[in-house]
């Protein structure tokens, strides 16, 4: 949801709503902002009769010129230097009140000014009146929040099963107990149908017993493809998912009859991660479950990852239509011919067109209103050049997460854009480097081009008053993809008919010609662009910070420079912050982001 006060001295203040993360702009354009300290911010939730000023990590160093790991401060004595601000710490469907005290004077001696005040309210986790709930894991194991409550501690390795659990519920938040609600949401005589690339995370192998035990018809697609190898060090390498997934398998005994297993074409992944609730005798689709998350501990509870729920009956007759196909194990056999085994593709994926064609796509308003359901492998790579104009014709925002780097299709777009150009998030696995097209030419897209990025990176020091932190490898959680595993891009989501597209696929070119992938696009629903952005955006500026200091500690420690850790810890003793906010900076184009969105309303007491 989105919403705006009314102006207080030149203020305004803006925020969008998901369910767990709010994302506010303070409009100054029209205050007067000289000896502007920042702010303070005071929350208030009436159902828990709660009112107190949210907390800082950055401090004064004439105040506190030592600050200890593990310590936050009240933003009441350091204001909050920004004009763009999040607050990851809400509830679903929760009504606040925020206070944005503008402060002046000097750090000893503050001067709080009278507050902007805003009224939001998050949206419930589960929604009476639309068909899309999404729910996305904490993806931030590497966290000071994590490394403040747990330790650092591989969650298997907390001795004590009460907060054990805890740091398992606080990693997945609300993800695991959603994908478990949607197998018990199918009652004796409904079928269930599901497709997994990796199908070895317990609860739900169990879950699924024990649906098949109450008389729901359950038939699982996995991957069992045949890949095991043999690498220079004379080492032995089981096919992976294949051999993980028949040992859960047996473990929750789930029969034979109620698993097929994916084994043509074994040099392309089954990457789907999708299940389909079918009603009654009829098998009436009902509802889809879709998204980057794999089925395994590290799946739900290590790195960044959604699932979505949508309970519609187009959708779900796609994805049935999908599943039939998949069924048959269609592709290349091993054994057969090559003649044979090219015909053989082909007809597959002639198949998969066939229910899914390509989007005819000019600018966003060729997208149809609703949701449109596309599926691989495809015959072209068309889709993937579609996904890349999409996210470029966006007008004023658009944003993406990769977790295999940018594909070229995409940096030959973003390439001739330029400042005045739609701004473009990318929130990345690992650092991008430049694409080299020929012998001397090199394609790298930043902020020349309107492009901001975010990679995957953690505290490995202490740093001020920043304890250290792990990631997920070391946590035992991740092996490959330790940070950002998520696949979904928004085109102008805070506008009034916003783009999402999500799904399986990581917009490269094995995703869309090659592997077992869905992708689904939604235009026009303002409920799932808000709940994706406020979270791009939470995930985005964790990762942000943390990238930026990595990338000057690596230049540092190569003679580029000197890192001025203080500079980045510790906040301004005056207005000098505000010249980061000048017109035509990247701050600036952040807080008119919220002044231009569509729909914003003033929210009545309660």
């Amino acid at each position: 949801m989105r919403f705006k006060s009314r102006s207080k001295n030149g203020y305004t203040a803006y925020a969008v709503s998901g369910v767990n993360s709010i994302s506010f702009a303070v409009d100054a354009s029209g205050a007067n902002t000289k000896g502007l300290l920042g702010f303070s911010v005071k929350r208030k939730d009436k159902k828990e009769n709660q009112e107190y000023f949210m907390f800082n990590y950055k401090v004064f160093q004439d105040v506190i010129p030592n600050p200890q790991p593990n310590t936050q401060h009240s933003s009441y004595q350091f204001p909050i230097q920004s004009f763009v601000w999040d607050d990851f710490s809400t509830r679903e469907e929760r009504e606040y009140t925020y206070y944005f005290y503008p402060v002046k004077g000097d750090p000893k001696n503050l001067i709080h000014e009278s507050p902007v005040e805003i009224r939001v309210k998050t949206e419930p986790l589960y929604s009476k009146t639309n068909a899309h709930d999404i729910f996305f894991n904490r993806g931030v194991a590497s966290s000071q929040a994590y490394a403040l409550q747990f330790g650092n501690q591989p969650p298997d390795q907390i001795s004590n099963a009460a907060k054990r659990k805890r740091a398992y519920d606080w990693l997945s938040r609300n993800l695991d107990e959603a994908i478990l609600k949607f197998i018990r949401n199918a009652k004796k005589g409904d079928s269930l149908l599901g497709c997994f690339y990796e199908f070895r995370y317990a609860p739900v192998l169990d879950e699924f017993k024990k649906a098949i035990d109450r008389g729901v018809h359950v038939r699982i697609i996995y991957d069992a493809k045949v890949n095991e190898s043999t690498d220079k060090k004379g080492v032995f390498h089981e096919s992976f998912p294949r051999e993980d997934n028949l040992r859960f398998i047996r473990k929750a005994k789930i029969p034979a009859a109620n698993v097929v297993k994916r084994e043509a074409s074994e040099n392309y992944i089954q990457h789907n991660k999708f299940m389909i609730l079918l009603k009654g005798k009829k098998e009436t689709p009902a509802a889809v479950w879709f998204g980057s998350t794999n089925l395994s501990i590290g799946g739900i509870h290590g790195q960044t990852n959604v699932g979505h729920w949508v309970s519609d009956q187009g959708v779900a007759e796609s994805f049935k239509q999908y599943w039939d196909i998949l069924s048959k194990d269609p592709g290349m056999q091993p054994g057969d011919t090559a003649a044979k085994r090219r015909a053989d593709n082909k007809k597959f994926k002639e198949s998969i067109e066939a229910i899914s064609p390509d989007l005819e796509f000019t600018t966003l308003d060729d997208i149809p209103n609703g949701e449109t359901c596309f599926f691989s492998p495809r015959p072209k790579k068309e889709m993937l050049e579609i996904y890349a104009q999409i996210l470029d014709a966006a007008e004023n925002v658009s944003c993406i997460t990769l977790a295999f780097g940018i594909s070229d299709v995409f940096k030959s777009l973003l390439a001739d854009n330029r400042q005045q150009d739609q701004i473009t998030f990318m929130l990345l696995e690992k650092k991008d480097k430049p694409t080299k097209t020929n012998k001397d030419t090199f394609v790298y897209i930043n902020s020349r081009n309107n492009v901001y990025k975010a990679f995957g990176s953690y505290l490995k020091d202490p740093l001020y008053q920043w304890t250290r932190e792990v990631n997920t490898q070391t946590m035992k959680l991740n092996t490959h993809v330790k940070y950002v595993h998520s696949k979904f891009l928004l085109a102008d989501p805070l506008s009034e008919e916003p783009v999402v597209v999500a799904g399986s696929a990581n917009f490269s070119n094995p995703s869309t010609v090659s592997n077992d992938e869905n992708m689904v696009l939604i235009k026009g629903n303002l409920r799932v662009a808000d709940i994706y952005f406020t979270e791009f955006m939470r995930i985005f500026y964790h990762y942000y910070f943390r990238s930026v200091f990595e990338e000057l500690k690596n230049k540092s420690a190569e003679g580029g420079g000197t890192l001025d850790a203080k500079a980045t810890i510790f906040l301004d003793p005056d207005d000098g912050w505000l010249d980061k906010y000048k017109p035509g900076t990247f701050r600036s184009k952040r807080v008119r982001l919220f002044v231009e969105m569509s729909k914003a309303k003033r929210l009545k007491v309660t």
